[in-house]
């Protein structure tokens, strides 16, 4: 049997989940060797017990990678990339294992560098074969993924992390994963000894950015968002507005990843699948995006938000609004933003994040913080 141009992973392959398994209990891991981080890191493959955002069991995957020796005092960091793809092979788990640089180890080398076990959650539906498409944009979804691999990475029996703090930062649509972490940490993960959450352009409210990225350079990002939501919403049967033509272009982009959604879908309007040229504001659609919006929720740990000023993909001004929601609503929220775009900020931020976590898990919750100075 093979995926695409690949063979079937026997690893990957979706072992039964019942409601009796716990969220986030270990269901397999094995060792594996990263090439291009040329250090002597440990790491390990892991399938792992999640749940949907409806709450119904799940398998989920991702990689777990520690310093060669680290102590009982080690912090668990999630790390959470931005949109990788719907499908085929493109979950961190498999790509990190392979000879080629992937841009999203310069990031787990930064965080591995402080010293942290660093795990890295190949999200809802990617990675474990026959559940995709990937539910792209499904704040909960995401969230438990991202929670309940902070839980299975520390019951590794190759580590001594079972009562390690943790910390999540991501970046997009990372980000936005990391902030849904932050919002249903308290009520899904509460034992998790969660200390502070870094997140850099946050697609804070998804219908917002729907209209401004449709018929562009990134408007396969529209596309990919609404298969998704259409999985991760399946049982109100969202799909009712694509076309009988859209099967084929929807059939098609489940199974590629970031770049290939964006090669062959630039500039495309949702009009050409859809029944109504404005499909975001059909009811039920408004309804899903709208239950997609973050903000919901108070954080019970510190969030730092940061942005770039002239990102042209997700614009400042979303992740600004976020930082006042949370500020009016009493949660603990530090701001920055960068002087440049997308790209260039997910560079420039990630020290100022890193630090931000560290300063995080150096301070004791329930411990009032010293005045800034």
């Amino acid at each position: 049997m093979s995926s695409g141009n690949y063979p079937v992973d026997a690893f990957y392959v979706a072992p039964s989940v019942g409601f009796d398994v716990l969220p986030g209990a270990l269901l397999r891991y094995r060792s594996a060797a990263l090439p291009t981080l040329g250090r002597p890191y440990q790491a390990w493959q892991l399938v792992y017990a999640s749940r949907t955002g409806r709450h119904s069991p799940i398998p989920a995957s991702g990689i777990v990678v520690a310093p060669p020796t680290p102590g009982p005092d080690s912090a668990v960091a999630v790390y959470c990339p931005p949109f990788r793809g719907l499908g085929g092979r493109c979950a961190p788990s498999q790509v990190f294992t392979d000879a080629a640089p992937d841009p999203d180890l310069r990031a787990v080398s930064a965080a591995l560098e402080r010293g942290w076990i660093v795990a890295v959650p190949d999200g809802q539906c990617l990675g474990v074969t026959g559940l995709g498409p990937h539910t792209f944009l499904a704040g909960t979804d995401a969230a438990h993924t991202v929670l309940d691999l902070a839980r299975a990475a520390r019951t590794i029996p190759d580590l001594d992390a079972a009562g390690a703090p943790c910390v999540i930062w991501g970046y997009a649509d990372g980000g936005r994963a990391a902030v849904w972490a932050a919002e249903s940490q308290p009520r899904y993960a509460p034992a998790l000894d969660l200390r502070g959450v870094a997140a850099g352009a946050v697609v804070a409210d998804p219908g917002g950015l729907v209209p401004r990225l449709d018929r562009g350079p990134w408007s396969g990002l529209v596309l990919a968002g609404l298969i998704g939501l259409s999985h991760a919403y399946s049982h109100l049967t969202i799909d009712h507005l694509f076309t009988t033509g859209a099967t084929a272009a929807i059939a098609h982009a489940s199974g590629l990843d970031a770049g290939q959604i964006l090669d062959s879908f630039r500039d495309h309007r949702l009009a050409t699948w859809c029944t109504r040229a404005d499909p975001w504001n059909d009811h039920r659609w408004q309804y899903v995006l709208t239950s997609e919006a973050t903000g919901a929720q108070i954080p019970a740990v510190p969030v730092h938000l940061y942005h770039g000023s002239a990102d042209a993909l997700i614009p400042v001004e979303m992740g600004q609004q976020l930082y006042a929601e949370y500020r009016l609503m009493g949660a603990e929220a530090t701001w920055r933003d960068y002087d440049t775009g997308h790209t260039g900020t997910a560079v420039a931020g990630a020290a100022d994040a890193l630090d931000q976590l560290t300063e995080d898990l150096n301070h004791l919750p329930g411990h009032p913080r010293p005045p800034a100075a």
